[in-house]
């Protein structure tokens, strides 16, 4: 209803839905006042002009011209709606065919592109070629040529739709794709779907006219404003009023359609649009031989994961041979300027890389499951209990047309077979838990009416709607302020200290890693390039992690200069340079770096490095803007 009432406090709204009710109710009451008189044949005023009697004339056999094109206004607008729906269901069937069939859905793809090529009069031509003369070959033919353009807009509303946290944080969950189609995508597109099939009722009314004009869509003794304008067209010189009255009420429903869809999409902020190379080259690879026995208490193990994405000029691969591992109750942290690989190498644990992105590991295992090998099923049921994913906003976290404690007993309900009152108890003390005061009212509540930190803390709930094993936190702390930021991190580590749950944490501010973490990943241009605890971070060896520390402004931070920064720009993954990937940033690189990329090797204290120039002394590299000025 709020949407109805923006439509129509705005001047075109008003206009748009006044002339629209006038044509519906036409649609409705004509037929009923006036169809008996519009079938009246009187062979004594055959084909009269313009009378006070008749006022736009009478056809062939005497009948009232007026009174059939009011009377035609049911056929002609039911039709149009008929086909309009048609276009609808059948883009929408193919529209979500790529999120449905995933790599089966790539020729749907392509095929919808190829018929959105080609002009919707032209195929509703074809079709209607196809499927005959009258009103259900015309109706079919004027919805199959407009389902193409309504596939390529839902394809465009669902994959921008499917891309946000909470449909991630879903299928994380173990949600099975047809229930993310209905119960998170579809209702997030209705609007704007609705809004262009306003819009393409107009198209479809004046498509429909247009074929029964030229004699392929309604037949007699039937008769819509397309039938009528072809009849009048034989004496338009005599009485011009008999094509253009009909002709006038095409015009006039569909800019009746088309305004009112145009309102809706100004008052919604929707844009309304109207009905208008395959990486062959990469191969999954397997380390050679197995890789030991896992720990007892090893949660996840990673080796020489990559992942590859289809780029202009070749494979780009933004993760690089990244390895690490983390046990129960261990707080690890990757750190690293944004484009570095950090989220998506959570994204890859968390088996959220789709097409045509490839994920590749040596290995790749989960509390003792190989990820890469075994039934999918059986992995995404393991992700949905054991593994937690906190995303970056988390405004985008939440399904917006859904209650928070039903999302949060979404979970429960699809994993521990809770029944729906034993799901929305458990959701209501997870939220407690997460210390939101009143939980049982909040659970009630939409997320636009929780502040930003409670929403993080909610999103932190949901993931221990389960037993979480491992929680995956990207960027927890982004856009909070420091008091909110301060309650999330100790939410962590409460979590962490009470069920010995092991956390990934993902973050571009290194206070925030030091603080809470036991070991930290430095990542430059998909690789780790620095791996050593957090409490020994004052003492890094790699220029690039003494440059992220010298940029953390402190309360010593001379204000009368200009804060640090880590000089030059990061690598672009599609053209990472031979050599040390740094080389060009670092005041340290000679000749060898920009030719010779370093390994990830062990230290003698257990650290890992990858710099030629590790071991020169800490004083070569004492700040960021010394950095700068040497590169300088």
């Amino acid at each position: 209803m709020g949407a109805v009432s923006r439509t129509l406090r705005t001047p075109l709204g008003a206009a748009a839905a006044i002339l629209l009710a006038i044509v519906l109710l036409t649609a409705i009451l004509a037929p009923i006042l006036w169809g008996e008189q519009a079938a009246a044949v009187d062979t004594d005023d055959i084909l009269a002009g313009p009378s006070p009697e008749h006022p736009i004339g009478t056809d062939g056999l005497g009948r009232d011209l007026l009174l059939r094109v009011l009377v035609a206004t049911r056929l002609s607008v039911v039709l149009a709606l008929v086909a309009t729906l048609v276009a609808v269901s059948v883009g929408l069937v193919l529209g979500v065919a790529p999120l449905l069939l995933g790599r089966a859905g790539k020729p749907i793809t392509w095929l919808v592109g190829i018929a959105v090529a080609f002009p919707a009069l032209l195929l509703a031509l074809f079709f209607a070629v196809i499927f005959g003369t009258g009103w259900l070959g015309a109706t079919l033919a004027i919805g199959l040529a407009g389902a193409p353009s309504f596939a390529r807009l839902c394809h465009t509303l669902v994959a921008g739709v499917a891309s946000r946290d909470f449909v991630a944080a879903a299928r994380v969950g173990g949600i099975g794709r047809f229930r993310v189609l209905f119960r998170h995508i579809l209702p997030n597109i209705g609007e704007p779907l609705i809004v262009n099939a306003t819009i393409g009722a107009g198209g479809a009314l004046l498509a429909f006219a247009g074929l029964s004009f030229l004699g392929l869509g309604i037949q007699p003794p039937e008769y819509d404003w397309g039938r009528l304008m072809m009849e009048g067209l034989s004496g338009i010189y005599l009485n011009p009023l008999a094509a253009l009255a009909p002709g006038i009420a095409v015009v006039i429903a569909g800019l009746a359609f088309n305004l009112v869809g145009e309102a809706a999409a100004r008052a919604l902020g929707v844009e309304a649009t109207g009905i208008v190379a395959r990486l062959a080259s990469v191969q999954p690879r397997r380390a050679a031989g197995a890789s030991g026995p896992a720990p007892v208490d090893e949660v996840l193990a990673v080796r020489d994961l990559t992942v590859t994405f289809p780029g202009v000029h070749g494979p780009v691969q933004p993760v690089r041979g990244v390895a690490f591992s983390l046990r129960s109750g261990e707080v690890v942290g990757i750190v690293g300027e944004s484009g570095s690989g950090k989220s998506l190498t959570a994204l890859s644990i968390a088996q959220l890389v789709e097409e045509p992105g490839v994920v590749d590991a040596g290995t790749l295992r989960f509390v003792g499951a190989d990820l890469l090998e075994g039934d999918p099923a059986d992995h995404r049921r393991l992700l949905g209990t054991s593994l937690a994913m906190v995303f970056q906003d988390p405004m985008t976290s939440f399904n917006p047309t859904k209650r928070v404690g039903a999302q949060l007993a979404e979970v429960s309900s699809q994993h521990h077979g809770l029944t729906r009152r034993q799901a929305r108890d458990r959701a209501v003390d997870r939220l407690s838990a997460v210390r939101i005061a009143e939980p049982d009212r909040r659970a009630r509540q939409y997320p636009h009416e929780f502040s930003g930190g409670m929403r993080q803390r909610a999103m932190i709930g949901m993931g221990l709607m389960g037993n979480p094993r491992l929680v995956i936190a990207d960027e927890p702390t982004t856009a909070l302020d420091v008091t909110v930021q301060q309650q999330v991190l100790n939410l962590l580590k409460s979590i962490r200290d009470e069920d010995d749950v092991a956390i990934l944490l993902i973050s571009h501010d290194v206070s925030v890693v030091a603080e809470i973490c036991d070991r930290v990943l430095v990542m430059y241009a998909g690789r780790i390039v620095e791996d050593l605890p957090a409490s020994q971070l004052a003492r890094a060896r790699h220029p690039y992690t003494r440059a992220l520390l010298a940029a953390v402004p402190d309360m010593h931070t001379d204000i009368s200069q200009p804060l640090a920064t880590v000089p030059g720009r990061p690598v672009d993954p599609a053209d990472v340079p031979t050599g040390c990937a740094f080389a060009a940033r670092c005041p340290l690189a000679d000749a060898h770096c920009e030719k010779v990329d370093p390994e990830l090797v062990t230290t003698a204290t257990g650290d890992r490095v990858a710099c030629w120039h590790a071991d020169e002394p800490l004083a070569a590299l004492a700040t960021a803007r010394d950095v700068e000025e040497v590169v300088a």
